[in-house]
């Protein structure tokens, strides 16, 4: 079996320079690879595309990689809570695709698969079919979405092992889930990495042949986007 550990974040990033286009998995700041971004940051590469649900936090997450300048283009289904992808989108400084999020996850899962296209009905008839083929199924129409094209998937897994087989932690799975094995190189961090056969096969959420480089990520924040506490009773 092929061994895809790498040594740290260092090496798993190898190969990456301005005008990509990267996919990075996450939903809001839940399994978000906290440290891949970190590692985009210090490159100071520019000129990105990304591909992502939403774009972090002002200060966490993609939001690192507004700060800087380093996004050309977001791909998303939601500006959040991140007011400078809100700034950066509204005076024109970034182009931004906002995808209906189910679009958003087939595109990626298409991709996976290696299927170039797919018909959809959500969006039709708004400024998301704007210059998009469309056809009539059943008596309802569909816009055609294309599949994406990146050149790097970073994910965050909870386990994997040194084969790459992955295992996602409740709602961490997300947008990992699809975009994991959906671009040319498919990156993973992960919070215990552990030998070959450890894993118990009807655990695993995504199989190895899916991913290229796998390395235990460290020193991980999870930061809550929103904490909501309930008053105490008297």
């Amino acid at each position: 079996m092929v061994n895809k550990k790498v040594a740290d974040v260092h090496e798993a990033l190898k190969g990456v320079s301005s005008n990509m286009t990267f996919m990075l998995g996450g939903f809001g700041l839940c399994g978000i690879p906290e440290n891949a971004i970190t590692e985009l940051v210090r490159l100071k590469i520019s000129g990105l595309t990304c591909i992502s649900n939403n774009a972090g936090v002002d200060d966490f997450g993609l939001g690192l990689l507004l700060q800087q300048k380093q996004i050309k283009k977001m791909i998303a289904s939601y500006v959040g809570e991140n007011k400078e992808f809100e700034r950066q989108m509204l005076s024109g400084e970034l182009e931004v695709d906002l995808t209906p999020q189910g679009t958003l996850a087939e595109c990626c899962r298409a991709a996976k698969a290696g299927i170039p296209a797919f018909y959809t009905p959500a969006g039709y008839g708004t400024e998301v079919a704007i210059g998009k083929e469309t056809r009539a199924f059943n008596g309802k129409m569909h816009v055609l979405e294309k599949a994406f094209n990146a050149d790097y998937s970073f994910i965050k897994a909870w386990k994997g092992d040194e084969a790459g087989n992955l295992i996602f932690k409740g709602t961490a799975r997300n947008f990992n889930l699809p975009m994991c094995g959906a671009a040319k190189v498919n990156v993973v961090e992960v919070e215990e990495l552990v030998p070959i056969g450890e894993l118990d096969p009807n655990q695993i959420h995504v199989p190895g042949v899916f991913v290229q480089r796998i390395f235990k990520g460290e020193n991980y924040i999870k930061p809550i986007e929103q904490l909501t506490l309930s008053e105490k009773k008297k």
